[in-house]
C-alpha cells in the first residue's frame, strides 16, 4: 500500500487511517481483533482511537478502545511496529480529569500506554481545545512527552483556523514543538468545519489533516435513505439531521458516480475527500471484514475532477 508523509512528523501513513471508536462498543474484543488483524494484514498501516473511547456506551468507562488495542498488541507483537498508533488526550474523565494542563496531560497518557500496552505513541493528539491553559503550556507538557520518547509526534484535533494558528504563534514564540497533524470533521455533509480559513492555514503550513466522521457517522454508506433504515445500527438515530433534500441529492450523484467507477457509496465518499487540497487521510471504522476491505478499495480510488465537482456542487448547502 502507498503511504503519504504525515505532515512533518516523519511518519508515513496509508491513505485511509482506522478509527478505533467502535472498539468496545459496536465491535467486541473478537471482532476488533478480526478487524485488526485484516486492516494490517491488507498492508494499511495507521489506527485512530482516544483515550475517552467508548465511554458513552451504558456500562464502559473510557479506556475501552485503547484497552483491546493493548491486547492485541500483546497477541500480536510483531504487529506494534508496522502501526502509526494514534490517540487523543483532553476528554472528560470527570473532576479534575480532563482538559489539556501539563499535570493532566502527563496523567493521562501514562493511563493511556498502560492501556495500549507500548512503550510511545506515535502521534498523541489534543482532542477539544482547553480555553483555561495557555498553548505554551499545553505544547510544553507535549514536548516533555516527545524528550521523554513516549510520543513521536504531537497535532489537534477540532481547532479552528484562529485556534491553530494561536497555537503555530505559541509554539513559535516559545520554542516549542508545533501542532504537525490536524483532525477535523470534514465529509460530503459537513464542509464548513474545514473548507474555507482552515483548509487554507493547513496547506500553507504544511500541516497533515486526517479527517474525522468521514463517512457522516455512516450516512454516506448509501444505507440510510429513509426513516425506516434508521433502526440498521446504533448509529441510525442520527441520521436524521442528514436525510433532508441535500442528504437525498448527495446520495443521488453518489450512486451516480459509483456506478461509473464500479464501488460502493462509502468508498466514492473517500475518495472525495482524498482528492481535496491539504487531506492526507481519512478516518472510517470498520465493524468486519468485507468493510476492511472496502476501505482498501477506497485508498486506491481516483475520482476524475468531473466527479469531484457534481459531489461539490450535489453537497452544497441549500
Amino acid at each position: 500500500m502507498k503511504t503519504r508523509p504525515l505532515g512533518r512528523t516523519g511518519l508515513e501513513i496509508a491513505p485511509v487511517v482506522l478509527g478505533g471508536n467502535v472498539f468496545g462498543w459496536t465491535a467486541d474484543e473478537a471482532t476488533s481483533f478480526r478487524v485488526l488483524d485484516a486492516f494490517v494484514g491488507s498492508g494499511m498501516n495507521a489506527i485512530d482511537t482516544a483515550d475517552i473511547y467508548s465511554a458513552w456506551v451504558p456500562g464502559n468507562q473510557g479506556g475501552e478502545s485503547e484497552t483491546i488495542l493493548g491486547k492485541w498488541f500483546k497477541a500480536n507483537p510483531s504487529k506494534r511496529s508496522k502501526v502509526v498508533l494514534i490517540t487523543k488526550v483532553g476528554s472528560k474523565f470527570g473532576p479534575e480529569k480532563e482538559g489539556l494542563s501539563e499535570r493532566w496531560i502527563k496523567t493521562a497518557v501514562e493511563d493511556s500506554l498502560r492501556r495500549l500496552q507500548t512503550d510511545a505513541i506515535d502521534l498523541y493528539l489534543s482532542h477539544w481545545p482547553d480555553p483555561k491553559v495557555p498553548y505554551e503550556e499545553t505544547l510544553k507538557a507535549f514536548s516533555d512527552l516527545v524528550k521523554a520518547g513516549k510520543v513521536r509526534a504531537v497535532g489537534a484535533s477540532n481547532l479552528n483556523a484562529e485556534q491553530l494558528a494561536n497555537s503555530l504563534r505559541a509554539a513559535a514564540s516559545h520554542s516549542l514543538p508545533r501542532y504537525d497533524v490536524l483532525q477535523p470533521e470534514y465529509n460530503l455533509m459537513t464542509r464548513t468545519t474545514f473548507e474555507g480559513p482552515l483548509q487554507k492555514l493547513v496547506v500553507s503550513e504544511q500541516i497533515a489533516v486526517i479527517t474525522y466522521f468521514s463517512l457522516a457517522s455512516g450516512f454516506l454508506s448509501g444505507k440510510y435513505r429513509t426513516e425506516q433504515d434508521f433502526g440498521k445500527s446504533a448509529r441510525g438515530s442520527g441520521m436524521a439531521k442528514y436525510l433532508d433534500e441535500r442528504g437525498r441529492r448527495v446520495l443521488g450523484v453518489l450512486d451516480t458516480v459509483c456506478a461509473e467507477v464500479h464501488a460502493q457509496p462509502s468508498e466514492v465518499a473517500l475518495a472525495w475527500l482524498l482528492a481535496k487540497p491539504g487531506v492526507t487521510a481519512p478516518i472510517a471504522s470498520a465493524t468486519s471484514t468485507a468493510q476492511v476491505e472496502s476501505l482498501v478499495r477506497a485508498a486506491t480510488l481516483e475520482l476524475t475532477a468531473d466527479q469531484v465537482r457534481r459531489l461539490d456542487q450535489a453537497s452544497l448547502a441549500d
